[in-house]
């Protein structure tokens, strides 16, 4: 934060006080840090967490070069932009509902629309994806009272409350993603608990089937991959 506030006293001691107050601090400099990539942050925007950089990282391994991939939810684009550094002759492409993530991940380089998950993407590209990964709200409303006080204070609720049980967006994924890929197309979602049980039979009505499943050092569930078969 020293370093991002270029020496203005003034401004380090703005920058404290919000930080104190909870406000995250990729809001407050401006910038978050993806996969050693520096990412725009903007405020209102749902920050990039380190949780999903596994997610991301196969994602990575399974995009093909030249190949196609889209992400949803993109948030501030920070999975699309990860992607597209490491495959260059890719095309990847990103959704997200709210406008000021949209602006965000444009901000970041990212070619991205305004929708819900795959509506907003051109019809062309349906059935031709090789990989889908989506970071979709699926905190379960009953337990976002046991998130941290300054997530809940200040993050968009939208972008983490999934209904119920926390699959309603995940089954949602799960169709857009049997839309977008093509046969043997990798489908990653991340998750966590025992959603990926939950989740089982959308899967199966989808032809998916898990390939996968990615934890993280605690061997808490993060993520799935699943081939379109």
């Amino acid at each position: 934060m020293i370093d991002a506030s270029r020496g203005d006293a003034e401004l380090l001691q703005s920058w404290t006080g919000r930080r104190l107050e909870g406000e995250p601090l990729a809001w407050i400099t401006g910038l978050g840090t993806f996969l050693g990539h520096r990412i725009v942050v903007e405020p209102g925007v749902y920050v990039p967490r380190p949780q999903t950089e596994r997610l991301a990282r196969r994602s990575i391994e399974l995009l093909p070069e030249p190949g196609l991939a889209a992400d949803l939810c993109t948030g501030s684009g920070a999975i699309a932009v990860a992607l597209g550094n490491a495959h260059p002759r890719a095309r990847v492409v990103a959704t997200d509902i709210d406008g000021r993530a949209v602006a965000c991940a444009a901000r970041n380089g990212v070619e991205v629309y305004q929708g819900h998950l795959a509506d907003p993407l051109p019809e062309a590209l349906f059935g031709r994806f090789d990989v889908v990964v989506a970071v979709v709200p699926y905190v379960p409303t009953g337990e976002m009272i046991f998130l941290p006080h300054d997530v809940r204070r200040y993050e968009p609720r939208r972008a983490l409350d999934g209904g119920t049980d926390g699959t309603t967006l995940l089954e949602h994924a799960v169709v857009c993603g049997a839309q977008l890929l093509h046969p043997d197309g990798s489908l990653l979602l991340e998750l966590g608990g025992t959603q990926d049980e939950a989740l089982l039979p959308a899967l199966c009505r989808a032809r998916f089937s898990i390939t996968s499943r990615v934890y993280d050092d605690d061997d808490d569930l993060r993520g799935i991959e699943a081939t379109l078969g």
